[in-house]
Order: structure tokens, then sequence, then C-alpha cells
């Protein structure tokens, strides 16, 4: 299985950190948000990583090169304008070839075993959730019985920025700038979107203050 790890915003809300930094190079414990990354995918086997760049680009292409010191095979899918997570992955898609693959976003840092989504059967998508934080108590969508991922239910988790996507998912795509809600509403709606909860460690480190937060849980 492949996997794609999402790199190309600017990281707004970081900034002036990111003025000269991209978001995935920020620096956490003893390496960046996209070194954690890159090692928890090759320590749950994958082997072939894609990764889509726009904002400071040439910094994550520098950090990563061909992936060797990670003992991983990366390419790049480079954004000449932002495209957004959906149009990002649809881009993507002669690099990730026409199997599931692993999505993982460059701006969290999480202990969750990314070998547990590898042999999870996939119709659409299967998605990771966890507990609604301060920033997002609303939540995204909620888990029947039979983990189906439900939007009408009253409990709702939060997307992880994790899971497995099947690329059929955009069979009706074109190229440009859209959400991946855009392809995956229509599946969830079909009851084709599975998911999780986990309950481990997750950070979403969007803003300074949940970078604060990250760097004082790993000293």
């Amino acid at each position: 299985m492949k996997a794609m790890i999402l790199a190309a915003g600017r990281g707004e809300r970081l900034k002036p950190l990111t003025v000269i930094t991209p978001k995935p190079l920020l620096i956490v414990g003893n390496t960046t948000l996209l070194g954690h990354t890159l090692h928890q995918l090759h320590d749950a086997g994958i082997k072939d990583v894609v990764i889509n760049v726009h904002h400071l680009k040439d910094q994550i292409i520098d950090y990563c090169g061909n992936g060797s010191h990670f003992n991983l095979n990366i390419q790049y899918s480079i954004e000449d304008e932002l495209l957004e997570t959906g149009g990002g992955l649809f881009q993507a898609l002669p690099l990730l070839g026409n199997k599931p693959f692993l999505l993982i976003s460059g701006d969290i840092w999480t202990d969750y075993p990314l070998t547990n989504l590898i042999i999870k059967p996939v119709r659409a998508a299967h998605l990771v959730f966890v507990n609604n934080p301060d920033f997002h108590l609303a939540g995204d969508y909620s888990l029947d019985k039979n983990n189906i991922v439900r939007a009408d239910h009253s409990e709702k988790f939060t997307y992880a920025n994790i899971g497995i996507i099947h690329p059929d998912l955009f069979y009706a795509e074109k190229p440009g700038a859209f959400r991946l809600t855009k392809v995956l509403q229509p599946a969830i709606n079909q009851g084709l979107v599975t998911g999780e909860h986990y309950s481990g460690v997750w950070h979403n480190v969007g803003t300074t203050k949940a970078l604060h937060e990250l760097r004082e849980h790993l000293r």
C-alpha cells in the first residue's frame, strides 16, 4: 500500500513561524512533524510515499529527498496553486495508482498504530476519528454500531486526518481545487465509508498554542 502525506498548505495560523518554515518541518521533540510521520509509515511497512507540496516546497523536497534516508521511496506532487485536499489528491492519483492508499496530514502528531489501517477492508474510504478538540467541539461525523460513518447521528467525533482512501472516489472529478468532502459526502450518504474511534494521543498542530502544547507533551 502507498501513502499520501498532505503538506502543501501555507500554515496561516502559525505565522510568523511558517513564513520561513513549512508547517510539516516545524521541530517537535527530536524531529519534525513530517519526520515523525515518515518514521511511522516506515514502521508500518509502507515503502512508497507521495507528498503534495506548494508553500516553501523546496525545503520539504530537500528535507525528504528521494526518501532513502527514511528507507522509503518518496515522490512529489507539486501544486502550482493550492488545490485543497480533494484537488491535491486528484492531481496525485497518477503517482498513487488504482488501489486504496493511506492518507495522513503533514500537520498532525499521533501515536495511532498505522498498521491497523493497512489491513482494513475498504469500499470507498475508512476514516479515523478522535474526541472533539476544543477548536472543533461540534465534531464532523458519527459512527453507527457497524462502524459505518453517518452524518445524522447526535454524537459526533472529529476526523483525525488519517484514513484509507479508494481512488475510485474521484472517478467523476476534474482537475482543480476542491475539498475532500466533495467526494466523501456522497459515499457517506450511501453507507460506503467506514470508520473507527481512536482515544490515544493526537495533536492537530494548526496554531502556535497547539504547537506549544505538543512540545510540552513531548518534553
